[in-house]
């Protein structure tokens, strides 16, 4: 799996549904991790836009080191991290958890219960803590990748993962017993 760089390039020679396709794959996410940072998911639209206009107009910027989706998320960070400098206030917005398939109905309740947990024990870590987990847990970065957007080395992600995971066992202990 090539993260989008196939179809980038095809896009570079000429195929326009290339880019539908980049924006299909990577819209929702990039939208998500942006609002992250601005707490406002119409603006968060509006940076994500932005992003992926910024790669249609400036396509020689890209220069398939990284994957496409660290280097989406790396201009999503900076254009968000802009917008709440500007806004002069910074507030990330509640980490939601995706959804996956439905449980069995008899387990719906403890899964229900399990989700509202580590959602609250993640939102009470600090910022940097709650953005590597969702970067690493939710949009499934690697390490370097997650290290790239956050502009740190790999070393610092996994401590700031370990650090992150020791923190929500203390957290977790606190609020409640962890339903398995």
């Amino acid at each position: 799996m090539d993260n989008g760089a196939s179809s980038y390039r095809r896009f570079l020679e000429g195929e326009e549904s290339a880019f539908e396709e980049i924006m299909e794959e990577y819209r929702r996410g990039l939208t998500l991790f942006i609002d992250r940072y601005v707490s406002d998911m119409a603006a968060a639209e509006d940076i994500a836009i932005d992003v992926f206009t910024y790669i249609l107009l400036c396509p020689g910027k890209y220069n398939f080191k990284t994957s496409l989706k660290t280097y989406l998320y790396m201009l999503g960070r900076s254009r968000a991290l802009d917008y709440v400098r500007k806004r002069s206030r910074v507030e990330l917005a509640p980490l939601e958890v995706l959804e996956g398939e439905e449980p069995p109905p008899e387990e719906s309740v403890f899964a229900s219960e399990r989700k509202k947990l580590v959602r609250g024990a993640v939102e009470k870590l600090p910022r940097e803590m709650r953005e590597a987990v969702y970067l690493f847990y939710f949009e499934e970065l690697s390490y370097e990748e997650t290290a790239k957007v956050m502009k740190k080395t790999k070393k610092q992600i996994d401590n700031l993962l370990y650090r992150a995971k020791e923190k929500l066992r203390d957290i977790i202990g606190k609020d409640g017993e962890l339903l398995l």
